[in-house]
């Protein structure tokens, strides 16, 4: 496997994704340490997928691939960042055979690329538990600024969980002549 995340790109969720794509909600080996929160409505990606294909306005879920070979998701909402402001909250989840390769920072550099390129908005944010060191680098690899910690923020295992913040705002890319968040 590549360890540079060369190669990797984003794309629609097929149907054929489907099954892939519940695992890596609802299966607490397949979504790993800091991703499992508990079983969920097992039909609840299909419906979703039915209902809008995976791309609201408000929402959304991407495959990153490799060579065809789907490597996880990534997903976005928006959020309110004030009266009549937001922002893009996102998120990611590898299977477990692709994590540690750099896979996940270039499909969140990726992410932010299209967000920029097809929304209006100003800023994506990711969270990311203290203790997860990994994704932690992974966003700062991607671009992200790390803002502070978020106290209490997540319930997951039975314990809440302190989180930290990272942020890349259009600004950004100017900073880094756009070739990171843009590729």
């Amino acid at each position: 496997m590549d360890d540079d995340g060369a190669g990797v790109e984003l794309r629609p969720v097929a149907e054929r994704d489907l099954e892939l794509l519940e695992r890596l909600t609802n299966d607490p080996v397949a979504t790993g340490e800091h991703q499992w929160f508990g079983w969920h409505d097992p039909g609840y990606l299909r419906r979703r997928w039915l209902e809008t294909g995976m791309l609201t306005a408000e929402t959304g879920m991407l495959v990153p691939t490799l060579g065809g070979r789907v490597l996880g998701l990534v997903s976005w909402h928006r959020s309110r960042t004030g009266p009549t402001s937001y922002c893009w909250n996102a998120g990611l989840v590898l299977v477990p055979e692709a994590r540690g390769h750099g896979y996940g920072t270039e499909a969140q550099r990726l992410l932010v690329g299209y967000l920029f390129a097809h929304t209006q908005l100003n800023r994506v944010e990711a969270t990311t538990e203290v203790g997860n060191r990994a994704e932690q680098r992974s966003l700062e690899k991607a671009g992200f600024t790390r803002e502070g910690v978020l106290r209490g923020y997540s319930f997951r295992d039975g314990e809440w969980r302190d989180h930290v913040i990272y942020s890349v705002v259009r600004s950004d890319l100017a900073k880094s002549s756009g070739e990171e968040l843009k590729r």
